[in-house]
């Protein structure tokens, strides 16, 4: 059967990766980068290289963007505006709730429909049985370019709201993004007894995997007991944990190392404790979280 016809604009490893998988589905593909050289590579495996971003978008009905913001979008899409009522953009790019919102009404002025979509794998998964996209917006139109968009990923729609699957990227990142630098900052407080960095990852990576089942292992569903406002503390407690926080702290101020996570994580925990909730356990953080003072 023929394919979709898919324009994609941004070429950075991400967009190049989508490229070369929609090609291989068989989907006639156009791009085109602010920089075009970075096309060299997708336009010798099939794509076409359009001349503007108005030939771009006017080539296919479905419009894919990998920028670096939403602001990208705007300054590259402007001179396109004209050209999109009736046409499908989603935008894979990273930025704000808020701002994801403002960029599906700005769609919706100029007659265009709008899927956010979040990526949650690198670009040498694109394509791959682990990836996954985040959607959501008009459901009828993630229906309606499914195909190729499942080339990318298995589309996981969220809702309406075109914020929901900007947010849920953002979260996703929040775990993803804290626990780079909490690998980093581990690794850091190791080598300053001369352990090597080849040494320290691959034992503090067996405590990243053992995460899940450290969870299992304390409730039948611990985001159900977070819902109900239950923090049993019979397995540990806030203040067993926030005494390893403050060790921590003072483990890594004694090395000479950088403080700012430590000490951000063992507020977390003084919080929790001046508020009474010392005997809960550690889930009960989620509270001073929600409502900082």
């Amino acid at each position: 059967m023929p394919r979709t016809p898919v324009t994609l604009i941004g070429l950075g490893p991400m967009g190049q990766a989508m490229v070369r998988t929609l090609l291989a589905a068989g989907h006639p593909v156009t791009v085109w980068n602010r920089t075009p050289s970075r096309a060299a590579g997708v336009v010798a495996d099939g794509a076409v290289l359009a001349e503007s971003a108005l030939q771009a978008v006017e080539a296919s009905e479905l419009v894919i963007l990998s920028l670096t913001d939403y602001q990208a979008m705007y300054d590259v899409l402007e001179s396109a505006a004209g050209s999109l009522a009736g046409r499908t953009v989603v935008n894979l790019s990273s930025d704000t709730p808020d701002r994801t919102r403002s960029a599906a009404a700005w769609a919706a002025s100029h007659g265009a429909t709008f899927l956010t979509g979040g990526v949650m794998i690198p670009a040498p998964m694109v394509g791959t049985d682990q990836a996954y996209v985040y959607f959501s917006g008009p459901k009828a139109v993630l229906e309606l370019h499914e195909i190729a968009l499942s080339q990318i990923g298995a589309p996981r729609y969220l809702g309406e709201d075109p914020g929901l699957a900007q947010l849920m990227y953002q979260a996703q990142l929040d775990v993803f993004l804290t626990t780079l630098s909490s690998l980093m900052h581990a690794t850091a407080l190791l080598g300053t007894a001369g352990v090597s960095a080849a040494e320290a990852l691959p034992e503090l990576l067996q405590t990243v995997r053992g995460i899940p089942e450290m969870l299992d292992a304390g409730a039948e569903n611990p985001g159900a007991d977070i819902d109900a406002g239950k923090h049993p503390g019979d397995l540990s407690t806030i203040t067993m944990m926030g005494a390893t926080a403050d060790h921590i702290v003072g483990a890594s101020e004694a090395a000479g190392i950088d403080l700012g996570l430590p000490r951000a994580v063992a507020a977390h925990y003084r919080r929790a404790i001046e508020d009474g909730d010392g005997g809960d356990n550690w889930t009960r953080i989620i509270d001073g979280i929600r409502s900082p003072r």
